[in-house]
């Protein structure tokens, strides 16, 4: 049997650093090893993988893309690039809608002509936040940003037989997060002022890519909600990486979204949390957030002075 051939674009990202690794054997900073959720470890030369960074592709670039995934004859395309800067975003519309709408819609068309199949990875600023449970994939998209809305059309230029993934908050070692903001804070003992009403699900980078794996491998298709198990507000998470740091409560301190100086140019969603139950009767579900970042955590402070 050949290695499966899989291109993953953005693959200088958190989460596309993290894949490209995987894919090649290799354990990345803050993996779970016991995290299989097909229960099948990365084989040997199982996969052959072409990485590719916005230098190498331009995905507003439809011919470029045509003619970069005929060219490269992959099995597999994982979709990691992506317009992700939510605040800017108002400014610069037509920059992100380029991106993240017609880029995943030429990336959907060239695999649709090149026999590949596609994974793209959506946002849970999808939902406009005013449900009174966590989102599952039925649930109807009703972004509020231009970011949000942009990744939903993207979404929609789709083909039913592409395989859609809706992730949040998502954070690695390598990259910059705001997990990584909080931890610098934390080691310098200076306090943080973080938001206590917007709730959502943290996406460990490490875990997200050993899922991506999964989906790789079995190409499903449709619509998948992919976060580690539980929810809760950015207050909450700042508490938890100062307890991680032996710091007491008094470091995070808990504000509103309205108390935000400067206020945020990008409306948020005052929940997103996604129900990741379908992905869970069919693989095993993702760890625990708590542990997902103190994993993370632990790999970060190895490898940061």
């Amino acid at each position: 049997m050949r290695p499966t051939r899989v291109v993953v674009t953005g693959a200088g990202g958190q989460v596309g650093r993290d894949l490209v690794d995987m894919l090649a054997g290799t354990v990345v900073p803050g993996q779970d090893t016991g995290f299989q959720p097909d229960a099948r470890p990365v084989g040997r030369d199982e996969f052959t993988v072409v990485a590719l960074t916005h230098q190498d592709l331009d995905v507003r670039d439809r011919d470029q893309v045509a003619a970069t995934i005929a060219s490269r004859a992959p099995d597999v395309v994982v979709h990691l690039a992506a317009y992700t800067a939510v605040d800017r975003a108002e400014r610069d519309v037509a920059t992100c809608l380029a991106v993240n709408a017609d880029g995943t819609g030429h990336l959907s068309d060239a695999c649709a002509a090149a026999g590949a199949h596609l994974i793209a990875v959506s946002t849970d600023y999808v939902f406009d936040g005013q449900s009174t449970r966590a989102y599952v994939e039925t649930d109807a998209p009703h972004p509020r940003s231009v970011y949000g809305i942009s990744k939903w059309l993207g979404e929609r230029r789709c083909r039913p037989s592409d395989t859609v993934v809706r992730t949040s908050w998502v954070m690695g070692v390598r990259g910059r997060s705001v997990v990584h903001v909080i931890a610098q804070r934390a080691r310098a003992g200076q306090p943080v002022r973080f938001v206590d009403d917007q709730r959502g699900t943290v996406t460990v980078a490490a875990d997200l890519a050993r899922a991506l794996v999964t989906l790789i491998r079995e190409r499903p298709g449709g619509l998948w909600h992919v976060a580690n198990a539980g929810s809760l507000t950015w207050y909450e998470l700042a508490r938890f990486v100062g307890g991680w740091f032996g710091l007491d409560d008094g470091f995070a301190t808990a504000i509103t979204t309205a108390e935000l100086e400067p206020p945020p140019l990008a409306p948020r969603p005052t929940r997103s949390d996604l129900d990741t139950g379908r992905w869970q009767a069919r693989w095993a579900g993702l760890p625990p957030w708590t542990e997902g970042v103190d994993r993370l955590l632990g790999a970060w402070t190895a490898v940061t002075p």
